[in-house]
């Protein structure tokens, strides 16, 4: 083998090996600073409640050039935050989260669907009180880039909507909403 035909051959694994690189998945673990779940509801008709809670941990893998991503997300039930000390009290109760028993809430994705380049959506299982239930997320914004830390980023804003009788918290409705609008908030970098 002459050397051009070498060095050729060199060049084209390397180029090979880099784009192999690029396609393989990152995974993410989420800023607890800028990743919250919130959940709103009707209240006897008189006004919409928004709460969060204020501990989110999650890692999300995406992997844009098989269109293929999970999404991984605990939630510190015992953070909630309703903006009234005596309601986180009694919303943490056994009536509601019940977090004595049932401390951390999760979603465990089992699908991403993708428009394009984008995830528009992530199928998944919600784990809250302790009872599973399939639930759907719409992605409404995403982006993928570099974060002010010159970290390879994601974010993405997505919600679902479930009803709380469902997952054992019923006490009240129809009086206060059945129907909950969950929302998630997320931001994650590559290590």
């Amino acid at each position: 083998m002459n050397a051009i035909h070498i060095a050729a051959r060199a060049a084209a694994l390397s180029l090979a090996l880099v784009a192999s690189a690029f396609a393989a998945p990152t995974t993410y673990k989420s800023d607890a600073n800028h990743t919250f779940v919130r959940f709103s509801y009707n209240h006897q008709g008189f006004s919409t409640q928004e709460s969060r809670f204020n501990k989110v941990s999650g890692e999300v893998t995406f992997d844009p050039a098989n269109k293929s991503g999970s999404v991984d997300i605990s939630i510190d039930t015992k953070s909630v935050d309703t903006g009234s000390d005596a309601f986180n009290e009694h919303i943490q109760g056994a009536d509601f989260l019940d977090t004595a028993n049932y401390g951390t809430a999760t979603f465990k994705s089992t699908a991403v669907k993708f428009d394009g380049d984008k995830p528009v959506s992530v199928e998944g299982n919600l784990t809250l009180k302790g009872v599973t239930k399939p639930v759907t997320l719409t992605i409404t914004t995403f982006k993928s880039g570099q974060n002010m830390m010159k970290k390879d980023a994601i974010g993405a804003d997505a919600s679902t909507k479930l009803s709380r009788t469902a997952f054992n918290m019923g006490k009240y409705a129809p009086l206060v909403g059945d129907e909950v609008t969950l929302s998630i908030a997320i931001e994650a970098a590559a290590p």
